[in-house]
């Protein structure tokens, strides 16, 4: 009986099918999708971003184009101040020291010695005498004596003219009974004239804070200083009140002559201008945008337009006001994979858009082969393996003219100089990434899952 079951056939067992688990076949679809042929050709314009028309980067026209400020040239700084004066003149505001020995002092009298508290101008003999508006002096027993215009050795010689002529001193080597010999006159300044002008800063002063990408605010301070003739110019005014415009400032300084008049009405023709709705056409720009009175001093300028300004316009007069506007509208704004963010762009240097995004703290370039981001511990090195390679800038036309939408290729920027475009106030840069890099990142981030279930 053994041996008959022995001979009998086995009855034929199923063969069992193994099936595929359905997260595999995701995993592998999305490998597919990253290995196929193409996959690189698939750019921002492939799913979300299709209705956005843009101009390649390489294609721009030059209008649409950033000028480069490594062509600007700095104004010359002894341009900013006036020439020194080889004597000084009176004039009225100075206060001369006279010493008249019998009318303007006692007799046998040592003069009063005035030591001034600024060391840079030497001691002065006699009792204070201003000049007037007039320009003239007033002295005991005689007319008013005009000085304006004069030095002080001159102004001495026209004191002593006006006692002599009066009968009041004798011409020298002379004398008389009743009479002064004219001698005894002594003439110096004991005070410069001073001029008060109002310096206004939207910066700070001459600070430097490059680091800080969030700067640009207007800081909003005053100053009223006091100059001395002979100093009272554009840069003399700025060292007082902290220096030359610092990185918040434009490359300009504005000065507003004081008694200027039509300020109201250019304030009416301007809102009237506004007011008017603007056609197919661009708005044409305002003549002067700081009206009339308003004198505009370049610090930095392009070679086909040096600046016209001569000496005259920038030594200050009383009630001169000195501006320094703040650049807080040159900034760029970032969004997509950048998030949300302002950042004030450089002043004096360009920046062109791998430099702009990398100030955002943006990725540039793989810095590696993607093998490290996975991980069965989850994470990787970093949350995207694959950064993005697609930028579109959104950039405002001057004059009100539009905009332009321009696409860049950040793979290709890295090599190609056509792609990196410079920066320019008011651009907004949307970072995104192509759909090659969305399934490759996607590809990534589900494999330590699928390799810990056990489902490949």
């Amino acid at each position: 009986m053994i041996a008959a079951l022995i001979r009998r056939p086995l009855p034929a067992r199923p063969v069992a099918h193994r099936t595929v688990a359905r997260p595999t076949l995701l995993f592998l679809a999305l490998a597919a999708a990253v290995l196929a042929p193409g996959c690189q050709s698939m750019s921002l314009g492939s799913l979300g971003s299709s209705c956005i028309e843009a101009i390649p980067a390489r294609r721009l026209p030059p209008p649409a184009l950033a000028r480069s400020k490594d062509d600007l040239i700095e104004t010359s700084k002894a341009r900013l101040r006036q020439r020194p004066q080889e004597t000084y003149m009176l004039d009225s505001g100075d206060v001369l020291g006279i010493y008249i020995e019998g009318i303007l002092g006692e007799l046998d009298s040592v003069p009063p010695v005035n030591f001034p508290e600024d060391a840079s101008i030497p001691p002065s003999i006699g009792f204070p005498v201003p000049i007037r508006e007039d320009g003239t002096v007033s002295l005991p027993l005689i007319a008013p004596v005009y000085v304006a215009g004069s030095t002080v050795a001159e102004a001495e010689m026209r004191v002593r003219s006006a006692y002599v002529n009066g009968g009041i001193l004798l011409p020298a080597g002379e004398s008389d009974e009743g009479t002064i010999s004219d001698t005894a006159i002594i003439v110096t300044l004991q005070r410069q004239r001073e001029v008060r002008v109002l310096v206004i800063r939207e910066d700070a002063g001459g600070v430097q804070n490059p680091t800080d990408n969030d700067a640009g605010g207007k800081s909003g301070s005053g100053f009223l200083v006091d100059l001395k003739a002979g100093e009272n110019d554009l840069l003399t005014a700025l060292s007082a009140t902290g220096g030359l415009p610092g990185n918040e400032a434009l490359n300009e300084a504005i000065i507003f002559r004081a008694g200027a008049e039509g300020s109201a009405e250019f304030d009416a023709r301007v809102a009237a201008f506004r007011r008017q709705p603007i056609g197919c056409g661009c708005r044409p720009p305002l003549p002067d945008p700081y009206g009339p009175g308003a004198i505009r001093i370049p610090l930095r300028f392009y070679p086909e337009a040096p600046p016209t300004f001569t000496e005259q316009d920038i030594i200050l007069n009383a009630g001169d006001i000195v501006y320094i506007p703040a650049r807080d509208r040159e900034k760029y704004y970032t969004g997509g994979a950048l998030g949300g963010g302002e950042y004030l762009l450089p002043r004096d240097y360009d920046l062109n858009i791998l430099q702009a995004i990398a100030a955002a703290n943006g990725e540039l370039g793989a810095s590696g082969t993607g093998v490290g981001g996975i991980s069965v511990f989850g994470g990787g090195r970093n949350s995207q393996v694959f950064p993005p390679s697609k930028a579109i800038v959104i950039r405002q036309l001057p004059n009100d003219c539009g905009e332009v939408v321009i696409r860049v290729d950040l793979a290709r920027a890295l090599t190609d100089p056509r792609e990196r475009i410079l920066i320019q106030p008011e651009d907004v840069i949307i970072v995104q990434y192509t759909v090659c890099e969305e399934v490759a990142n996607t590809a990534i981030s589900v494999l330590p899952a699928l390799l810990l279930r056990g489902t490949l």
